[in-house]
């Protein structure tokens, strides 16, 4: 069963409801939005290039490692990028990062689920954004995050994946940012840790 949270809502990924998921997939999807008038075929070429980052930090919030389009995967292997989609055409998710969940380095305490409009583009041409993380298992979705803010800004902070006593705890913060790279985002990223 779905979980559907608001900003700032949290769920534990574990023992309970939300399952006991090992290895979870964050989906990101995306649509850009129709020009009225221009044909089908030139649809396509107004599409918008998000890009999904997972961020993996310590204790003590210092940055361990990044995955994002320039990095398909961590340094131990436990998180993976399945590649850039430049237009976000198509159904479903549009851009993944899996993370093993039981293989990840117990030094990270927390990973940062990110997106970022490529430098030409603004959050102002996208709709139907979401992330949602999915059991790599049987591929059900456990929790999912309607990115309904529109405007001018270039990023999301997304979704945080934090260690907890019975698994790890997944909050929502849907906080829209400035910055066109995971490095850009890392100030404000910060006092979400």
């Amino acid at each position: 069963m779905t979980v559907v949270l608001a900003q700032g809502e949290s769920v534990t990924i574990g023992k309970g409801e939300a399952g006991s998921a090992a290895r979870v997939r964050m989906g990101l999807g995306w649509d850009a939005v129709k020009h009225k008038g221009l044909r089908p075929g030139l649809q396509a070429l107004t599409g918008v290039d998000l890009d999904a980052s997972c961020l993996l930090f310590d204790a003590d919030h210092h940055l361990v490692d990044t995955v994002w389009p320039r990095q398909l995967v961590s340094k131990d292997g436990a998180v993976t990028h399945t590649g850039d989609n430049t237009t976000g055409a198509g159904d479903g998710d549009d851009e993944s990062i899996i993370v093993d969940l039981a293989t990840l380095s117990p030094r990270v305490t927390a990973l940062v689920f990110t997106v970022s409009a490529d430098s030409s583009h603004a959050f102002s041409r996208v709709a139907n954004a979401y992330c949602r993380l999915v059991d790599e298992h049987d591929d059900s979705e456990i929790v999912r995050y309607e990115l309904s803010e529109h405007g001018g800004h270039d990023a999301q902070i997304m979704v945080k994946l934090a260690r907890a006593a019975d698994g790890w705890q997944a909050t929502a913060i849907g906080q829209a940012a400035k910055g066109n790279t995971y490095h850009d985002l890392l100030p404000e990223i910060l006092k979400h840790l």
